[in-house]
């Protein structure tokens, strides 16, 4: 049944620039605290769904070009959450619930932790704090970040699909590429991450595949309410 789903979600997402990786809400609450665990039981089957960086041209400026009166929020959300609405579609006799990114519980926490479903699902490696032996930072706070082993830094983590009827108790857990292997680089990374985070050098941290274009580099790096005029939108569609 796994790959079944899988197949479907890979013929449905692929020619989109988004991957789905397939994890057991098992690994994930395993590794979190109760507050932050997914209300499910351990052997569902769930999809994290990353966007590379060809989204942005496959799936975001069609989108755009298509439903331009009809966006209303952040274009690159909405273009997301349509295209998963509409792998819903294509299980219909499954139920499907989705959970974006973006979206918090009453709490203010978020409906998931993305960076953690990536690592567990072995699509991509959770760099942080305790990866480095010689910790540099003293009383800093310090973010930890996903690295892709394609893509490296240029990509995002959008949203999960579950399959609450699904369980897969004999699911093997993928381990994520370890691409950043050294102390040095993982230091590297965390510094570059925490405190040039604007600059993006943290993304190319390892040899990629791929990355943004010049402009969806630009896009992105565009105050969010300013983006709707890049991809010719009329202002008030915020």
């Amino acid at each position: 049944m796994e790959r079944r789903v899988a197949e479907g979600l890979r013929s449905a997402l692929g020619p989109l620039g988004l991957e789905a990786h397939a994890f057991k809400v098992g690994w994930y609450n395993a590794v979190l605290q109760p507050a932050f665990h997914l209300p499910y039981p351990d052997d569902t089957l769930a999809f994290v769904v990353l966007s590379t960086p060809s989204m942005f041209d496959k799936a975001l400026k069609p989108f755009v070009n298509k439903e331009r009166l009809k966006i209303i929020r952040d274009p690159v959300d909405q273009c997301v959450a349509h295209h998963l609405s509409r792998v819903k579609e294509k299980f219909p006799d499954q139920r499907v619930d989705v959970m974006f990114d973006y979206e918090m519980l009453p709490s203010r926490k978020p409906k998931f932790l993305a960076q953690t479903a990536a690592h567990v699902a072995g699509a991509a490696y959770y760099y942080q704090r305790k990866d480095v032996k010689l910790d540099p930072w003293g009383k800093k706070k310090i973010f930890g970040v996903c690295i892709h082993p394609k893509y490296g830094g240029w990509f995002a983590i959008r949203g999960l699909l579950l399959f609450p009827d699904i369980q897969v108790p004999f699911l093997e857990q993928p381990v994520p590429v370890d691409c950043v292997s050294t102390e040095e680089k993982r230091i590297e990374l965390l510094e570059q991450f925490n405190f040039h985070w604007q600059d993006g050098r943290y993304r190319d941290i390892i040899e990629v595949k791929e990355r943004y274009s010049e402009e969806q580099k630009a896009y992105f790096a565009t105050p969010p309410a300013e983006r709707f005029r890049l991809l010719g939108l009329p202002q008030e569609a915020q």
